[in-house]
């Protein structure tokens, strides 16, 4: 079943820049009617506000400041309070952090489950909602094995098995909220240079020969993720990888 993008309002964390400032740029490509853009860096994200809004219109881009962690009860009800429907999550916010599995499970994981549920029970017909669709970000790594990042690899893991199951079509049929799984290969973003893997430094990791070949910008990531919303079915899991279209796995 094709889904429209036009006239939608779509909420993206992390969204200041990287994968997620192309994912809510390639919603307004699209004919979106708003794109609120969550993200903890103040000043990135009022300048990407900025941009969007003077190449797609004034009043298309709103940001605002939140950390995933602890401004959700604040921020969910400022934007349930201040338009009057929101269409599509997606939980983008993410670190790679292998120095601290509590930070590392709260943002990629905790993060992404509370904001889900907050999301889900606005928007599920059966209790009185218009239907949605959420887009959980995990990764290539949420279901393959990377020796390097065990914690980063159990979150996008987790991310994986709990948006396959609440996405399931017994859900779906009940409350029409699409739940869907992204999985983005190796991306060039500013995620890549701060990661801190185990024994092993990132920039010597991905130098290698063997992964220049995977290498994709976050452009194609942000396009391929707004094709995924037009088509996918709630429960399916896509994975964007080589800068090649997006597929079901």
């Amino acid at each position: 079943m094709e889904r429209t993008v036009n006239g939608k309002t779509i909420v993206v964390s992390g969204a200041a820049d990287g994968i997620g400032y192309e994912i809510v740029a390639n919603f307004l490509l699209k004919g979106a009617k708003l794109v609120i853009i969550l993200d903890i860096n103040q000043e990135r994200g009022f300048k990407t506000e900025k941009i969007l809004n003077e190449k797609y219109g004034d009043g298309k881009a709103v940001f605002i400041k939140c950390d995933v962690i602890s401004d959700l009860e604040s921020v969910t009800k400022r934007i349930f309070n201040e338009f009057n429907q929101v269409d599509v999550l997606v939980n983008n916010a993410g670190i790679a952090d292998e120095t601290s599995y509590l930070k590392t499970i709260e943002i990629n994981l905790i993060a992404v489950i509370a904001w889900t549920e907050k999301f889900y029970e606005y928007m599920r017909k059966d209790k009185g909602g218009n239907g949605g669709t959420i887009m959980n970000i995990s990764s290539i790594y949420g279901y393959r094995i990377i020796p390097y990042a065990p914690f980063y690899n159990a979150t996008k893991f987790g991310v994986m098995g709990y948006s396959k199951s609440l996405g399931h079509s017994h859900n779906f049929e009940k409350t029409s909220v699409r739940v869907l799984t992204i999985c983005p290969g190796v991306t060039k973003t500013n995620l890549v240079s701060s990661c801190k893997l185990r024994d092993i430094d990132v920039l010597t990791l991905f130098a290698d020969d063997s992964y220049q070949k995977d290498w994709q910008n976050s452009d194609v990531v942000g396009r391929e993720i707004v094709e995924v919303f037009q088509k996918a079915d709630s429960g399916s899991s896509w994975v964007i990888e080589r800068s090649l279209p997006a597929e079901e796995i």
